[in-house]
């Protein structure tokens, strides 16, 4: 059955691309491998590729986090996030909900959650994502969160603005930038309105705590006062 499915994806496009993603995941994985972790994301680029390419990769990668995997308009982005990158991303998930929690905000978390529109010829999947309220069966999360610390991805603003995600937040440098979608593009805002009252330089500045606990610990404390 296993080999029946190799057979199936490789296509005569299909197996440069599953060989070009096989290829990328061994690598990822020596990486890991080595007495260290790696402090750099990693980037390969497919160009020309077809919405059948981007649905086989996903197919072949399965239900896992990563490498994370873009489309846009022809082009596939297989990102392998660094040790640093999932850090920072885990640890902004878990200060954003002990916020929701202290404000008595429901909320559910839905990770790299795979966003895709074929009409749109985009896909995309955030580092990390929410939706608010109690949704039975939500299609787009309200928040995605990007964490940037490697450069020469893909622009996942322009992605994420054809899928219509509403709020997406970016870390750079140790600041958390908010892009809010006005009809088909994203404007930068001061401040979310997803989660309305959230002090985001606050949030930020607790992220150079040495552990995540003494990061949700501490912004805890800060909320209390």
């Amino acid at each position: 059955m296993k080999s029946r499915r190799f057979r199936q994806l490789c296509s005569v496009r299909g197996r440069a691309v599953a060989g070009t993603i096989i290829a990328f995941m061994i690598a990822r994985a020596e990486l890991f491998d080595r007495d260290h972790t790696p402090q750099e994301d990693h980037f390969v680029h497919l160009h020309g590729a077809t919405w059948a390419d981007y649905e086989r990769l996903l197919e072949l990668r399965g239900d896992h986090s990563a490498p994370r995997i873009q489309y846009l308009e022809g082009t596939i982005e297989i990102m392998s996030p660094s040790g640093t990158h999932e850090s920072i991303k885990s640890t902004i998930g878990c200060l954003v909900e002990v916020w929701c929690l202290e404000h008595a905000i429901e909320f559910s978390t839905y990770g790299s959650w795979t966003l895709k529109k074929k009409r749109k010829k985009r896909g995309a999947e955030p580092d990390e994502c929410y939706v608010f309220g109690r949704v039975a069966a939500p299609k787009l999360p309200d928040l995605a969160i990007e964490v940037t610390w490697t450069s020469g991805g893909l622009d996942k603003l322009e992605i994420y603005s054809k899928l219509g995600v509403p709020e997406v937040w970016y870390w750079n440098a140790g600041r958390i930038e908010v892009y809010r979608l006005r009809g088909e593009r994203y404007v930068r805002l001061a401040a979310s309105v997803a989660l309305r009252g959230i002090d985001l330089v606050e949030l930020a500045s607790f992220l150079d705590r040495p552990t995540t606990s003494q990061a949700i610990r501490d912004y805890r404390a800060a909320l209390a006062r």
